[in-house]
């Protein structure tokens, strides 16, 4: 069953049947009722079990298939044109959302046969006069031609319908019916007494209703607006027509109460106060346009004056046509202005939830893609108007660098407080503040109120220009060369003159960006800035890393607790003295500081040292807090690197030294083993030199040069310097193995690092060990001599068995005369004997030595396996002879294994060395 609004069918149903069913006026009032009742429900009836239309909804389709059926008649081509007309002003109505339903209903119409006699009757039902009556019976030719193709078809005469035999049945439902809509009836009687008085032009109150002079005559207030006589608004979007009037006046009045309807609801619109600057502007161009309709309404009210004058009453109505105004030429006057009118309607419909650069980009939306062009012009026409406050805006951002926006309308919005911390806190970032946060946080480009009236790059391009007005006039502090600027470059900006408009946009562009580059470079010495931190940031000052690690060696090797800051600046201000560091400018020296790291239990002062560059405004948009801490990043990580050089560095020059004599001496026993540790730290110190050489020169150095390229490109911007700076960072951290996303060289470094300190220690046990032995042996041949020369052996039993009680004595004398540094281990105050100090030392070698090889493995094919090609020729140049076979690590269980049992024969002897002895 079809599913309906009751009231609204039987509604539409009653007034269908009381102009289609004709009527007897000798006929009985309860037999045309009846009758009435009958069709009524029958009608009803079908529109209830009617089914869902099984057809899918296309308007365009149902319309092609009227249209051929009219091309198919006779004189198709005309009727074609008008349906093609009448289907057009259909589809522009907003008000009606069942078009589709419309048209098929239309077309189900036509393709309804004729009834037999209905051509013959059509003349006589459209005669002025009363139309014929008939008899009320089914049969009947009035009850037929009731259903013909002027109006319905036959009803269809089927079981259960509305036949003679269930007459009585009819009769009973009928009354029933009548019962429950005498209100209906009622109506409809009274429509038809007032139909028949009004065949001469008489009112229901006896009365003639309005002429076309009297209509003429109030059609001036009624395009304005203004009720009327005859004419009157119910409200601001009904007028209502007098009853009486022809359907041709009728549809006349329709055509001229649209503009009039329009007009009242654009006039309310325009006095409104409601919108920002645009929006005002919007409404006083709409203003401007309903003032250019009063014009065309005033001229309209002149013609009709002087057209009212000239009739006369003795002509049939009143000789209005030769008077030359009629409603009909109102209508044609007035069509221009209505699609104007229309227009206007429907943008500030579609306006109501829109300002700024939206409402601009709608209403530019209406010239750019439609194809009318009255539509275009019309809308640039208001777009010259509208946009003004936009360009007023545009004009203060680009040569002031203030943004007045009291309504959020312009594409620049700025942030406040609130917002940037909100900002801040939701990025899981600190607050930046200073120019950091003026630069990137005080304004914010809002995509969605940049009009179509211009691109997104003369967008960006804008954005960036008052940004860097408003950073040189706050954040440089130079409001001065702005001011100058805005008196001398300050343009008037209009819609429509884009060659003009691009011109000012480039001139600013090129003006604000040399200046700003020029005050970083000149005032704020950036490019100097840079310079000190590749210097003594990332280790570029050699000479000055080493002064400064040889005279903080000796504090750093005491525990972290015990360092003072005072001692840690007297030693960075000595470094500085003793090196090139001297000729640099007092400013870049006076933001050099040392300071210490957070202490945690079991560090030395080398664990918690670490230099510090101060960077303030407005150079912190560039090096921003986020770049300092990469930088501090990498010192640390360069002077880890630059410590396990140091130490085997001195290392291999104690072995080197002492091989010439202590460790000559005692060659016979620990030969061998010092060839296997020469060995070894040769293989250090190759992958330290590879890896120092590979981080400060193909990296660091290759880096810089690319952001000096950046930076000094003729039309680099600020936001170009800032992208090329943290490219750089970027670069430094991620090719100098501390930002990689897939592996963690950073902690495979640290490892490998700690191993190699490891091995120093070890080594430096196994020198101690060495110098006590030539201690032994020394002592042991000046005992056989002093025996010799007294006349006695060299040696007896006694003495080899028996160690000698001033042993350690002259030990201590021999150590405190010796040239060499004292020993790290001491066999005698360990406690240990020579039998157990070496194997354990020899043991603890081996295993550190086969740890830093295994580690080395891993490192290798990690890189080896990264795409970038530096990596990789760091990992060729590392094992450029083969000697080690690279491998990946496979499971985070295995790492653990061998973590384990590097850590169960380092328990096995205790740790020696330290202090001042291990450098």
């Amino acid at each position: 069953m079809a599913s309906f609004n009751r009231e609204r069918v039987e509604h539409a149903l009653n007034e269908l049947l009381v102009r289609i069913v004709p009527e007897d006026p000798d006929e009985d009032e309860e037999v045309a009722n009846e009758r009435y009742d009958v069709a009524y429900d029958h009608a009803y009836r079908e529109l209830s079990e009617a089914g869902d239309l099984r057809v899918v909804a296309d308007i365009n389709h149902v319309a092609s298939q009227i249209d051929r059926r009219l091309l198919s008649d006779v004189g198709g081509a005309q009727k074609s044109a008008r349906f093609n007309n009448l289907l057009s002003r259909l589809v522009s109505q907003p008000v009606l959302d069942q078009k589709w339903r419309m048209l098929y209903f239309l077309h189900e119409l036509s393709g309804i046969q004729r009834a037999p006699e209905a051509s013959e009757r059509r003349g006589r039902l459209r005669e002025p006069a009363t139309p014929p009556r008939h008899e009320a019976t089914s049969g009947s030719p009035a009850f037929r031609d009731a259903f013909a193709r002027p109006g319905l078809s036959q009803i269809p005469v089927n079981e259960g319908g509305p036949d003679e035999t269930s007459k009585a049945g009819t009769t009973r439902s009928a009354a029933a019916a009548r019962a429950e809509r005498p209100e209906r009836q009622r109506e409809r009687r009274t429509q038809e007494s007032a139909q028949e008085r009004l065949g001469d032009g008489e009112l229901a109150d006896g009365t003639e209703g309005p002429t076309e002079p009297a209509l003429l005559r109030d059609l001036p207030f009624t395009l304005q607006g203004l009720s009327s006589t005859n004419l009157a608004f119910s409200s601001s979007t009904v007028i209502k027509l007098p009853p009486s009037l022809p359907v041709p006046l009728v549809s006349l009045l329709h055509t001229l109460a649209e503009p009039s309807l329009l007009y009242r609801g654009l006039s309310e619109f325009v006095e409104s106060t409601e919108g920002g600057l645009v929006g005002q502007s919007f409404r006083s161009a709409l203003g401007k346009e309903l003032r250019s309709y009063l014009g065309l309404v005033a001229t309209l009210e002149g013609q009709i004056r002087r057209a009212l004058a000239q009739l006369d009453e003795a002509q049939p109505h009143y000789g209005i046509g030769k008077a030359g105004v009629t409603l009909k030429r109102c209508v044609i006057w007035t069509r221009e202005a209505t699609q104007g009118l229309r227009l206007m309607s429907l943008m500030v419909e579609e306006s109501r939830k829109k300002k700024g650069g939206a409402l601009i980009s709608l209403i530019h939306s209406f010239s750019l893609s439609h194809g009318d062009p009255y539509v275009g012009a019309f809308a640039e026409r208001l777009l010259s108007h509208v946009t003004r406050p936009f360009y007023d805006m545009l004009r203060q951002w680009i040569y002031d660098g203030e943004l007045a926006d009291p309504f959020g309308e312009f594409f620049v919005y700025e942030q406040s407080e609130e917002e940037i911390n909100e900002a801040a806190l939701a990025n899981s970032n600190e607050g930046k503040g200073g120019a950091t946060s003026v630069w990137e946080d005080k304004y914010k480009l809002n995509d969605k109120m940049i009009p179509t009236i211009i691109t997104q790059e003369f967008a960006n391009k804008v954005f960036l220009i008052g940004k860097t007005l408003n950073f040189i006039r706050y954040g440089c502090g130079d409001a001065a060369w702005v001011d100058t600027y805005s008196k001398e470059a300050s343009k008037e900006l209009h819609y429509g003159d884009t060659a003009n408009l691009e011109q000012s946009i480039g001139d600013a562009y090129k003006t604000t960006m040399a200046r700003l580059i020029d005050l970083m470079a000149n005032k704020f010495k950036l490019f100097e800035h840079l310079q000190a931190l590749k210097k003594y940031l990332l280790l570029g000052a050699g000479d000055f890393i080493a002064v400064l690690m040889e005279s903080l060696s000796a504090n750093l090797d005491r525990p972290a607790n015990t360092q003072y800051r005072h001692t840690l600046t007297a030693q960075l201000e000595h470094a500085v003295r003793n090196s090139n560091a001297q000729f640099d400018s007092p400013d870049v020296l006076r933001r050099l500081d040392s300071r210490m790291l957070e202490l945690s239990h079991g560090e030395i002062g080398w664990d918690v040292f670490t230099l510090e560059y101060k960077i303030d405004a407005p150079v912190d948009v560039i090096v921003t807090p986020f770049g300092s801490k990469q930088y501090l990043k990498v010192f640390n990580f360069l002077w880890r690197v630059k410590r396990v050089e140091f130490a085997l560095g001195s290392t291999w020059r104690r072995c080197m030294t002492g091989a010439r004599g202590v460790l000559g001496t005692v060659s016979d026993k620990v030969g061998s083993d010092w060839k296997k540790v020469r060995c070894g730290i040769a293989e250090m110190v190759h992958f330290i030199d590879q890896l120092q050489y590979y981080i400060l020169f193909e990296v660091i150095e290759a880096s810089w040069n690319e952001l000096q390229e950046a930076l000094h490109k003729p039309e680099s911007t600020l936001d170009d310097m800032i992208e090329a700076h943290a490219k750089y960072l970027n670069s430094i951290t991620r090719k100098g193995l501390l930002g990689s996303q897939s592996t963690d060289f950073t902690g495979q470094l640290h490892e490998l690092l700690k191993t190699m300190l490891a091995y120093k220690d070890a080594v430096d046990g196994l020198y101690s060990f060495s110098v006590a032995e030539f201690t032994r042996i020394q002592e042991q041949a000046a005992r056989i001599e002093t025996r010799t020369a007294a006349g006695h052996w060299g040696l007896t039993e006694r003495d080899t068995s028996s160690p000698d009680p001033f042993a350690n004595k002259r030990a201590s004398r021999s150590d405190a005369g010796s040239p060499f540094p004292p020993p790290l281990l001491k066999i005698g105050d360990a406690g240990a004997s020579e039998d157990d100090v070496l194997p354990a030392l020899r043991k603890r070698l081996s295993h550190l030595i086969k740890d830093f090889r295994a580690r080395i493995t891993i490192l290798l094919g990690d890189l080896i396996h990264q795409p970038d090609h530096d990596m990789r020729w760091l990992a060729m140049v590392m094992n450029f002879n083969d000697v080690y076979q690279p491998k990946r690590r496979h499971s985070h269980r295995r790492e653990k294994k061998r973590e384990k049992e590097k850590e169960t024969p380092t328990a096995a002897i205790p740790k020696t060395g330290g202090g001042k002895n291990s450098s």
